[in-house]
């Protein structure tokens, strides 16, 4: 039976030449086995072990890799044992083991492999800590809050827009008497303006907070280093008002070039769109705004000023009162507002603000006070899949077939 910890005490560190040379001569060992592991031990604590007992990195991977988070395999240990090679990689989503040669064990064992790895930890403690500590730099992924607005925001219009929705067709005519055949299609035409109303509210409540989101972004990128380091001033800095904040961008933070002027024309407009948000949202009763038609009274007797068709009297009305007409205006509103704030920062930083917009997760770096996009937008895996020869299983070997 495999004494496992004795497999992990054995292991020897390879010089790449000396890997690169039995590779290029073909006298390296022969068969494969392929173990994934997750996070039956932590990527971090695996690494930090690895570079205690072993120092940096020494297999073929690491002359492979672009140097940058960008990469299938972001490191790579090729260390040797009395059955051949054991090869740890890490990866995106998972550490691959590759054990290179005839090993008297299979996946069956990775467990107790894993389990002696650990035990040795304590070994190598004091410099796995300094690793950690004292090496690495530590960062915090977390989700951009107005790229996460930008695309709710971006699928509720396509939701909208997949409904082909038809306004000019959509009374049919000024008849208030329904065949058979216009019954259904005004049917079929409500339950469709209904999922539109539905989410026209949602994309409009959501437009001024998909700015707001972006002020806050700003704030946080470049706040003055005093505010950030002063808890009272920093919260008060990120809860004033919008206009507040809006106003004083250049006050509260570096690298504007130019204050943000409040009474440009798109300022306005924002300010206007702010304020029919919160009517909408909040149910306020604004006659002016809410208004459909006007009727006027003999005692109980109604005289209309003028006459509504059935469609003008039903779902015409909420399309007016939701605003589902004038939505893409707002979009250019709140888009314009966000371009206009660009338009102020430092010009050599703009297409930085962009690009960080427009991502997803980001990183930030308590220590260094910094924040940065760690990873391209896709992240990809993929492994080779090992088919057996049909052999003698003692001394079999493994082909390897191209990737998945």
């Amino acid at each position: 039976m495999i004494n496992f910890d004795d497999l992990v005490a054995s292991l020897e560190f390879i010089h790449p030449k000396e890997i690169f040379d039995m590779l290029h001569s073909k006298t390296g060992p022969k068969g494969a086995q392929i173990w994934e592991v997750k996070n039956e031990i932590k990527p971090i604590d695996l690494f930090c072990y690895l570079g205690a007992r072993f120092g940096k990195p020494n297999g073929i991977q690491n002359f492979l890799r672009n140097d940058d988070s960008d990469n299938l395999i972001h490191w790579d240990w090729t260390l040797k044992c009395e059955y051949g090679w054991i090869i740890l990689l890490g990866m995106n989503f998972r550490t691959e083991l590759q054990l290179i040669g005839v090993f008297p064990f299979d996946e069956k064992s990775k467990g107790l492999f894993l389990e002696a790895i650990k035990r040795d930890f304590s070994t190598h403690g004091k410099k796995m800590s300094f690793i950690r500590k004292d090496y690495l730099e530590h960062w915090v992924e977390f989700v951009n809050p107005y790229r996460r607005i930008r695309n709710a925001v971006d699928r509720l219009l396509g939701d909208l827009r997949e409904l082909n929705l038809r306004p000019d067709a959509s009374a049919l005519g000024e008849s208030v008497f329904l065949t058979e055949e216009t019954k259904g299609q005004f049917e079929e035409n409500l339950s469709q303006y209904s999922k539109a109303l539905g989410l026209c509210f949602g994309i409009r409540s959501m437009l001024p907070v998909m700015v707001e989101s972006f002020v806050n972004l700003v704030l946080f990128m470049f706040m003055r280093p005093d505010l950030r380091s002063d808890t009272r001033l920093r919260d008060n800095t990120i809860r004033q008002q919008i206009d507040i904040r809006i106003k004083t961008l250049h006050i509260t933070c570096t690298s504007f070039a130019k204050p943000v002027d409040y009474s440009n024309e798109i300022c306005g407009k924002f300010h206007s769109l702010v304020n029919e948000r919160n009517d909408l949202l909040h149910g306020n009763v604004s006659i002016d705004k809410l208004k459909f038609n006007e009727v006027y009274f003999d005692g109980r007797i109604p005289v209309f000023k003028e006459y509504r068709n059935m469609w003008e009297r039903s779902i015409g009305v909420d399309i007016g009162a939701v605003g589902l007409e004038g939505l893409q205006s707002e979009i250019d509103v709140a888009e314009g507002m966000i371009e206009y704030l660009i338009s102020c920062v430092d010009e050599r930083l703009q297409d930085h603000v962009r690009r960080v917009m427009e991502t997803r997760d980001l990183g930030w770096n308590e220590k260094k006070n910094r924040l940065g996009i760690l990873f391209p937008g896709v992240l990809v895996d993929m492994r080779p899949v090992l088919e057996e020869e049909k052999t003698d299983t003692s001394s079999r070997d493994n082909k390897e077939q191209p990737p998945e």
